[in-house]
């Protein structure tokens, strides 16, 4: 087996080539935590390697951010400073690639206001939105891994420290199909990604239909004009990128209004640093009217109330229960990770590439299709080794997607 400095350089290489892929030229911009900064370097110098003409490195730490959510007014976090407003205005105007390395702590917020904070978060949203939509789909943008101190300690509690990251590398780099030969393992799979994605576009679903024995029960409408994608995605440049390291998933947003029954989770979800364990959502007309959890209800009463369309579904995402993640049987308290393993849906807002030519229409006119546009966009996982999924053609027949948890064709 190769060393893991030998295998964290090529990891390196595909997030740079296969994942931001930035232009020559381009300005990149990375989000990291303090956890790795080695590899932050290997990447920031693979960056310009490949022709960025300027990265900038924004450091986060979330035992940071906790203190300001302890001790910073309601007041104070609800607002934007003036050099905070600049550089959303920058990233607007510039356009240059994302890259965040994600290492945050699962249990990294416990203890926080969550009023507090979702009401901070929602006064601050509506200064951000205007800048997050001049840039939707005009950039390259990639999330990928690497391991914090305390996220490895969770995912492993019984091994000492250093022990618990190195084994968390090897499971990102595996669930990440970073091992061997990770640009041929890619260039692979997102072959088969999007061979998959063309034969569900080929039914013209009108709904999808869930069931699974821990209580899932559940019908979704799609919309008329809507697409499944998954893979590697083009900009409105024609830059191609990979949004997310690792990624098994094909989506499509669903039609807003339409979704009926209850889903049970099978994984917890890691929201804001916080933990929600065994929940389930009641859905009707569209809406998630009533929500359960064994423990984090709190900071998922405040997730569906972060705005008016926050209780209405963003996407469905359809995982083989067999995936690489699933394979490993690890609970990663990640949902890049977990979301992988697993089919999952999304509360909040959905995606304007789920539909076919979203380019020829204005943002009124996606709405109005049935895309929702909310501030949030949280994953959950649903899927499970006994779940049926079928999609209802326009004619009424139903044809058999997924069988006792994986694909069917």
């Amino acid at each position: 087996m190769e060393s893991l400095s030998t295998q964290l350089e090529a990891y390196a290489d595909l997030i740079v080539q296969k994942g931001v892929n930035p232009d020559k030229g381009q300005e990149v911009l990375v989000i990291a935590g303090l956890d790795q900064p080695d590899f932050v370097r290997m990447t920031v110098r693979k960056l310009y390697e490949k022709g960025a003409s300027k990265v900038v490195v924004s450091w986060e730490d979330m035992p940071l951010a906790k203190l300001d959510q302890l001790h910073r007014s309601e007041e104070s976090l609800s607002s934007l400073a003036d050099w905070e407003l600049a550089k959303w205005k920058w990233r607007a105007e510039t356009l240059p690639a994302l890259l965040w390395l994600d290492s945050d702590d699962p249990d990294g917020m416990d203890g926080i206001d969550q009023g507090k904070r979702a009401r901070s978060q929602a006064a601050r949203f509506p200064l951000i939105k205007p800048f997050r939509e001049a840039m939707e789909n005009r950039h390259q943008w990639c999330i990928a891994g690497v391991p914090g101190l305390p996220w490895a300690k969770k995912v492993f509690p019984g091994l000492p420290e250093d022990e618990a990251v190195e084994k968390l590398w090897y499971a990102i780099l595996k669930g990440s199909r970073a091992l061997g030969d990770p640009i041929a393992n890619w260039e692979q799979h997102n072959k088969t990604v999007h061979e998959r994605a063309a034969k569900l576009n080929s039914f013209h679903f009108t709904a999808l239909e869930y069931k699974s024995s821990n209580g899932t029960d559940f019908r979704v409408g799609l919309m008329e004009q809507g697409i499944f994608a998954g893979g590697s995605e083009t900009d409105l440049s024609g830059r191609v990128f990979n949004p997310n390291i690792p990624s098994e998933e094909i989506f499509t947003s669903p039609k807003k209004g339409e979704a009926e029954g209850v889903v049970v989770s099978t994984k917890p979800l890691s929201w804001q640093g916080s933990l929600i364990e065994n929940f389930s959502i009641r859905f009707e007309g569209g809406k998630a009217v009533e929500v359960r959890a064994e423990k984090g209800q709190e900071a998922l009463e405040k997730m569906i109330a972060m705005d008016e369309t926050a209780p209405y579904l963003g996407e469905c995402a359809l995982i083989d229960h067999r995936s690489p993640i699933s394979d490993m049987g690890i609970l990663f308290y990640n949902t890049l990770y977990d979301e992988n393993a697993s089919c999952h849906l999304a509360l909040g807002r959905g995606f304007d590439i789920c539909v076919a030519n979203y380019e020829k229409y204005s943002r009124e006119e996606l709405k109005n299709m049935g895309v929702n546009d909310s501030m949030i966009h949280v994953d959950f996982m649903i899927g499970c080794a006994d779940l049926n999924i079928d999609g209802i053609t326009p004619s009424g027949e139903k044809i058999p997607v997924f069988r006792k948890g994986s694909w069917v064709f």
